[in-house]
């Protein structure tokens, strides 16, 4: 079995490392990330909401580009809401600007009841682009 490539962003390792998980693991061209949430930087939940999402956003963009990908690149979206009826627009308009235009990734959102004191959470899984692709410029990792 080959060992996995895990990816972390910059200066955020210890807080991977104290939950015992990792950012991504890079497999081939994918690049599977772990659900990303929006912590302040000591690993606390931000408790203004639309921060919360933008940080979570920022964070997976972070994860995105220490493999060399963006969200360009994002194939499939997941996330965690705990009261999607009252966050969901919140959420999409921060979506909106991070995402940009069609075509959109697939997106698959759920409803918790629990995320560890935070109330959104976004993973997803990319195509990490080749030195020979182009299609956004982003170097490889």
């Amino acid at each position: 079995m080959a060992k996995r490539d895990a990816i972390f962003p910059a200066g955020r390792q210890a807080l991977y490392e104290k939950h015992r998980y990792s950012a991504a693991i890079r497999s081939g061209d994918l690049l599977f990330v772990s659900g990303q949430v929006g912590s302040r930087e000591d690993g606390s939940p931000e408790p203004d909401f639309a921060k919360q999402v933008e940080l979570a956003f920022d964070r997976l963009n972070a994860v995105l580009h220490a493999a060399g990908a963006g969200f360009d690149d994002v194939v499939d979206v997941t996330t965690f809401h705990t009261d999607p009826d009252k966050q969901f627009e919140t959420v999409m308009a921060v979506r909106d600007r991070a995402i940009g235009t069609p075509p959109y990734p697939n997106w698959t959102a759920v409803g918790v009841t629990w995320l560890a004191g935070f109330d959104f959470e976004i993973k997803a899984i990319a195509r990490i682009p080749s030195q020979t692709d182009g299609s956004n410029g982003h170097a490889p990792p």
